[in-house]
């Protein structure tokens, strides 16, 4: 492991919220991820409040997946078991890769977190024309558990051994 130390990188991060029910008033989830982002150091790009709806879902996410100016989406909500929630069937057919890794380790630290309750998690992640796409449940505490504990560490160009910030610059060489 190498001891040099490296500057941090500030990554332009879009955050979508998926419900039927929230409005900007009451969306403790996205703004508790639009103030990570910023507390963190990123660039934060946009937010939106989308329907639990596959095709609007899958509209927005294809619009920043297009745009080179997003390199990570956070997504939160329409993860759970119930007839509306779509948000893993709204992106995985939109992912090249997926990280299974994600959503493995966040029900594990969920699991210490609300038990068994963490099997109906539906928490899904990744890699779509280089941009890192994190579906997340709805809950701020949900929220605050994916962030604190996985993804202000893999979005920090500073955690060793590795990262995903290093890994993005390669994450379109198969196009070349």
């Amino acid at each position: 492991m190498s001891t040099q130390a490296r500057e941090f990188i500030a990554v332009p991060i879009a955050v979508m919220t998926v419900s039927d029910s929230r409005t900007e008033a009451d969306d403790k989830s996205g703004k508790l991820l639009v103030g990570r982002v910023q507390d963190a150091g990123h660039q934060f790009v946009e937010k939106v409040m989308v329907p639990d709806d596959v095709f609007q879902i899958r509209a927005v996410v294809s619009r920043w997946i297009a745009n080179p100016d997003v390199q990570v989406v956070l997504m939160t909500g329409g993860t759970g078991v119930t007839g509306f929630d779509g948000t893993p069937e709204a992106v995985k057919p939109l992912f090249e890769k997926e990280l299974d890794g994600f959503g493995e380790i966040f029900r594990a630290i969920s699991f210490e977190e609300i038990g068994t309750s963490s099997l109906q998690s539906r928490a899904v992640a990744g890699v779509a024309n280089g941009t890192y796409l994190f579906s997340l449940p709805g809950s701020s505490g949900a929220c605050a558990t994916a962030w604190d504990k996985l993804l202000v560490h893999q979005l920090d160009y500073r955690t060793r051994p590795c990262n995903l910030v290093e890994l993005m610059p390669r994450l379109l060489e198969h196009r070349q």
